[in-house]
């Protein structure tokens, strides 16, 4: 088994080993397990059946982050993405009325032209037409990005009617075992722990139910803080029969539906890019030309989970930014992601352990991948206004925006704009314009 895994993942070529990555999966899978119990219920406003949406998202996370595991040998994970996910229900089922099956037939034809997009490169191209400015930048916004998700995730920035955000209590036990977690996890970074972000997970957890055993974290469902303690080992998968094959294919040549189709591809795809090229920077995993070698079977994969996960009945399947934790932990290959993906089919067996993992344990590793991929901001030239205002406006918009697809596209934009007002149109791919244009065009419409 051991030569199996070396040979099949080129675990020496990439100089990691076996403890590492699987270490690095269990990561990456702790930081992004939340999706389990929040993307059933946020598609579950529409209808659809709650239990059944547990199981479409588990196996939808699995089938995509395998597929990039063997086919791209990426750390990469996969799962339904958050944003579409509420753009799915919030606004084409109960904005603009259409019923949940007609919009997972959009995902479904949503994930068709990505196969095609990516089988005729399509989707490389503009990959490598992002200039190798905008891509460190992609990485520093999404560190901020995810480390801002880390601090609400805590509690520690709350929502604010007079300044949009503001401080939370600090004085809550979430935001000081969460402080705490941010502590442990440095700690053994610095003394050089492999595995040092999980470790860091699991230790704030333990912290956590130390205290309400002891009744200093109190439960209380309606503030969000909820037992730590497990209320069983193992349960039955629930059936997917509720939303399996639901496909609705009426309506699909009107104006309005294929918007919804333009909306969810332009998200995904740039989501998708930006994550890669976020991630990817991080691993050290792009050439001197700012290429990421493999892109085409990283996107495929990204492609065939989104088409997966419709079939199963869930909304689109995208690469998750919560990789850059395992990345950040040490994986550097496909057996990173099918350690993952194992943990999601275990998930479903074992959700009653999974789902007491709090958001306080895991926003210190979100808080210190942000850290770690803020390095590279120091290689984005701020002498030069013409690369500086575009890597900017990236780097500030992406967590403001609470977006990788907006963040990205000020960026693009204003790349183009600012080069060609200041004669340095030769420092533009020409595949930018058409890039750039994609993006005034979502914003207009």
């Amino acid at each position: 088994m051991k030569s199996f895994l070396e040979n099949r993942f080129k675990l020496k070529e990439n100089n990691t080993t076996i403890r590492t990555e699987i270490m690095a999966g269990i990561t990456t899978f702790m930081t992004m397990a939340y999706i389990l119990i929040v993307n059933p219920s946020i598609l579950s406003a529409t209808g659809m059946d709650f239990n059944a949406l547990i199981t479409a998202t588990a196996l939808a996370a699995a089938i995509g982050t395998f597929i990039m595991a063997f086919y791209a040998n990426y750390p990469f994970a996969l799962a339904p993405g958050m944003g579409l996910n509420a753009y799915f229900a919030y606004v084409v089922v109960l904005q603009m009325g259409y019923s949940w099956q007609l919009a997972l037939t959009a995902i479904f034809a949503e994930g068709l032209i990505f196969i095609l997009l990516s089988v005729f490169n399509v989707r490389e191209a503009l990959f490598n037409a992002i200039p190798t400015t905008l891509k460190k930048a992609v990485g520093v916004g999404i560190g901020l990005f995810i480390a801002f998700i880390g601090f609400q995730n805590a509690g520690i920035i709350v929502s604010n009617d007079a300044t949009l955000v503001g401080l939370g209590n600090l004085r809550s036990i979430a935001a000081i075992l969460t402080i705490v977690g941010i502590v442990i996890t440095v700690v053994l970074l610095v003394r050089k722990v492999r595995g040092a972000i999980l470790w860091g997970i699991l230790a704030t957890y333990l912290i956590g139910l130390i205290c309400q055993l002891t009744g200093i974290y109190v439960v209380n469902p309606e503030l969000g803080m909820y037992s730590l303690i497990p209320s069983g080992i193992i349960s039955t998968p629930p059936s997917l029969s509720p939303i399996l094959f639901k496909f609705d294919f009426s309506n699909i040549f009107s104006i309005q539906f294929l918007m919804v189709i333009f909306t969810f591809l332009f998200v995904d795809l740039f989501d998708t890019l930006g994550t890669l090229i976020g991630v990817s920077t991080k691993a050290g995993f792009l050439n001197e030309k700012g290429e990421l070698p493999k892109i085409k079977q990283a996107l495929m994969a990204d492609a065939v989970a989104t088409t997966a996960g419709a079939v199963l009945g869930t909304s689109t399947t995208t690469t998750y930014v919560e990789s850059a934790s395992g990345v950040a932990d040490g994986g550097r290959t496909g057996l990173t992601a099918f350690t993952t993906g194992v943990l999601f089919l275990l998930a479903l067996i074992f959700s009653p352990v999974i789902s007491v993992i709090p958001s306080f344990a895991t926003a210190p590793a979100l808080v210190i991948v942000g850290l770690f991929m803020m390095e590279h901001v120091v290689d984005i030239d701020f002498n030069d206004y013409t690369e500086a205002l575009p890597a900017f406006m990236t780097i500030f918009m992406m967590p403001l925006a609470y977006s990788i697809s907006d963040g990205l596209a000020f960026g693009g934009i204003s790349y183009v704009v600012v080069k060609l007002l200041t004669g340095k149109r030769k420092d533009i791919h020409p595949v930018m314009y058409f890039v750039a244009l994609l993006f005034v065009l979502y914003f207009l419409i």
